[in-house]
């Protein structure tokens, strides 16, 4: 069962758009947001000389993010490369520490190597890395050590927008507890909240054809899918390649329709129940 904890966000500057520091009830790690256009400022500071993972994150083509994942012994000293020479315009960099040095270099690249895995399995960003490569060589405890960092980051990404490392909770976590799907066009869909997400279900087929009057903001959702290969072309139809979640039921809905759907209204059971009434029924 998951239990309450508590999250601290220090911002040293006093400026909401400044540092942040991440700390986290009985967790020895620290994290650290820093702006690019504040890195030579603050790169002295003594956060930036410890041993650590970090992320690049840029924001790609306005829908779909950049993201490069490293490691390093000094964080400062390799950031400093990365200022100088890019694979992308990044505008900000997340790291995390150990506040009592016990990270050394080998859980660096252990944490990397997971971090690469999961970005890649959730497709939620474009990824530079490549491919995550073999898993470093690391003894039992170290790797249970270094497990346990993760989770603790895992648990603090939400705060400060990182959602490029989870992949759909399963049907049984639905909030509306069913199943729901979009019969349309010749095309079925199904999908189901969970949370404040909405996931459409591997093998569902969305239409080809988009309305002329598709807001631009959906065209590039889609685009982007059909990119990353989520949405792949099968016969007059596309189909999604894995469970995918979306910000809205409507997101959901429009992306699959190819025209502004109101995912409340489209999105139905199977005793045709719409979202909106099981929804307002729960209330």
């Amino acid at each position: 069962m998951a239990r309450g904890y508590s999250i601290r966000l220090f911002l040293p500057d006093g400026e909401p758009e400044g540092l942040k520091l991440i700390e986290k009830t009985n967790w020895s790690g620290l994290g650290v947001v820093c702006p690019r256009s504040l890195f030579g400022a603050k790169r002295n500071r003594p956060e930036f000389e410890r041993t650590g993972v970090y992320l690049l994150v840029g924001e790609g083509d306005g829908v779909v993010p950049d993201l490069y994942i490293g490691e390093a012994d000094e964080i400062r000293t390799r950031l400093n490369s990365h200022g100088k020479e890019s694979k992308f315009d990044w505008q900000q960099v997340v790291f995390f520490v150990s506040k009592d040095n016990n990270l050394n270099k080998a859980h660096g690249r252990y944490l990397e190597w997971r971090l690469i895995d999961l970005s890649t399995k959730a497709n939620r960003a474009k990824l530079h890395n490549g491919n995550a490569g073999s898993q470093p060589s690391l003894s039992e405890a170290d790797i249970a050590e270094a497990e346990g960092f993760l989770d603790e980051m895992r648990l603090c990404f939400p705060l400060v927008g990182l959602d490029y490392f989870e992949t759909p909770p399963p049907i049984k976590k639905a909030v509306s507890g069913s199943l729901l799907k979009i019969v349309a066009k010749g095309l079925t869909s199904h999908g189901y909240e969970a949370g404040s997400e909405f996931v459409v279900k591997k093998g569902s087929q969305a239409s080809q054809k988009e309305a002329s009057s598709f807001p631009s903001g959906h065209k590039q959702r889609r685009q982007s899918l059909v990119d990353s290969k989520v949405l792949l072309v099968e016969g007059d139809h596309l189909v999604f390649a894995q469970d995918y979640a979306f910000s809205s039921p409507s997101t959901a809905a429009s992306v699959v329709l190819g025209r502004n759907a109101n995912g409340r209204t489209e999105w139905v059971d199977e005793k045709g129940r719409t979202l909106k009434s099981i929804q307002e029924a729960s209330e």
